[in-house]
């Protein structure tokens, strides 16, 4: 068996590329598919629970995911830099595959409300870090109309090839168990990852890779559900930083996903989201983030 080379160069032809196109990898992606029997016990589950270990990616998320096939592409259309908002995981997979690609990376972040550690990673890869008063929706604002202004690459969630990339993940999960599961737990923050997963289910489907598909469960926090709560949110608070997002962009998709699916998207509150952030560490001794957790929090919402 060879090494593994990456999403792009081991999916290739379900992606967006060609010959001409340049793959900056950091080998992301190949992460485990872990089964938590411990976890089902402990909060009564008859059925199998599988963990996504995305915290395994070189700069410990799936952003990994679509920031190699973002930031292949703007290489490949000559940018020479790219720019994102940010509560976090975002901002430190922007930085550090732009210096991967010998590119400049621009980090709009909300003043008080991103969590430090992916902070200080988005710097030490060399970002140059802005600071605004506003929350993500706000910074994610701007970066789009800079985007629109200058020859500068928006590399958050609305630009489609993160999407492109992050549905690679879907691929894994089936590949690993060797069809479809039969339920998807996902947290929703600005609902990129359950428009991606859904995605690349769909498309496995046609692939014949696989002969059915789950129903997508999507779970924000309850002080940031503006899907859940059919409006948008001024002020979302919640622990999970992460998910702490009160306009999304890919809201109608992640409503079509569940919709689609047979699934849902519905809430957890921050003690839902902290006691499955436990659980899952004391049982399994897998170490997620709360946002993470908010999945679990679902699961057991619903189990009980």
């Amino acid at each position: 068996m060879g090494s593994w080379e990456g999403v792009i160069n081991h999916y290739a032809r379900f992606l967006p590329v060609d010959e001409k196109t340049p793959v900056i990898t950091l080998l992301e992606g190949n992460t485990p598919l872990i089964e938590a029997s411990n976890l089902a016990r402990a909060i009564g589950f008859g059925g199998k629970v599988f963990l996504k270990y995305e915290g395994l990616n070189p700069t410990g998320s799936f952003k990994d995911r679509g920031m190699t096939v973002a930031i292949s592409k703007a290489v490949e259309m000559g940018k020479e830099a790219v720019i994102c908002a940010s509560t976090g995981n975002t901002s430190a997979s922007a930085a550090a595959y732009a210096a991967r690609a010998g590119l400049r990376a621009y980090v709009l972040l909300p003043k008080g409300a991103v969590a430090i550690g992916k902070l200080s990673q988005a710097m030490i890869y060399g970002a140059k870090v802005l600071a605004i008063r506003g929350n993500f929706d706000d910074a994610l604002h701007i970066v789009r109309k800079i985007g629109e202004k200058y020859p500068v690459e928006v590399v958050n969630s609305v630009n489609p090839y993160r999407i492109e990339g992050q549905k690679t993940a879907a691929y894994e999960v089936c590949d690993a168990l060797g069809e479809g599961p039969d339920y998807h737990f996902i947290p929703v923050g600005n609902a990129g990852n359950i428009t991606a997963y859904w995605k690349g289910y769909k498309e496995y489907m046609r692939a014949g890779k696989i002969k059915r598909l789950p129903k997508m469960m999507g779970w924000q926090a309850e002080g940031a559900a503006p899907i859940v709560k059919g409006y948008p949110i001024k002020n979302p608070q919640t622990v999970a930083t992460a998910i702490r997002i009160g306009n999304p962009y890919s809201w109608k998709k992640a409503l079509e996903a569940a919709e689609e699916s047979g699934g849902r998207i519905d809430m957890v509150s921050d003690g839902e989201i902290l006691y499955a952030y436990r659980i899952i560490a004391s049982t399994e001794g897998v170490f997620c983030e709360p946002a993470s957790a908010a999945s679990v929090a679902g699961l057991i919402k619903l189990v009980r």
